[in-house]
């Protein structure tokens, strides 16, 4: 299994920015074991990482590797869609969630 390289981009210290890191810990952890590096970037004091990666809402969450890149916005609640953007499920597959 590739390691997995993730990117989240929160905004400030909110409920909605701290369910989306306990989410994305709890997906990371069931799904990924130890192959994934999670870097929690909050856009009020890194901007200039926010603007470069054209962040328009949080939080969103960039997988960069292993590729394609891909963008999730939200608190990332809906484990199906988590997974799906990671690659993780098959979207021809029902969901039985």
């Amino acid at each position: 299994m590739n390691k997995f390289t993730l990117k989240l981009y929160i905004t400030g210290n909110t409920p909605r920015a701290e369910r989306a890191i306990a989410n994305l810990r709890r997906i990371c952890e069931v799904e990924l074991g130890g192959q994934y590096e999670m870097l929690v970037i909050d856009v009020l004091e890194r901007p200039q990482l926010a603007e470069d990666e054209k962040i328009l809402a949080t939080p969103t969450l960039i997988k960069h590797l292993p590729p394609p890149l891909r963008r999730i916005i939200g608190d990332l609640s809906d484990t199906d869609k988590v997974l799906i953007g990671l690659e993780l499920l098959d979207t021809n597959k029902k969901l039985d969630h």
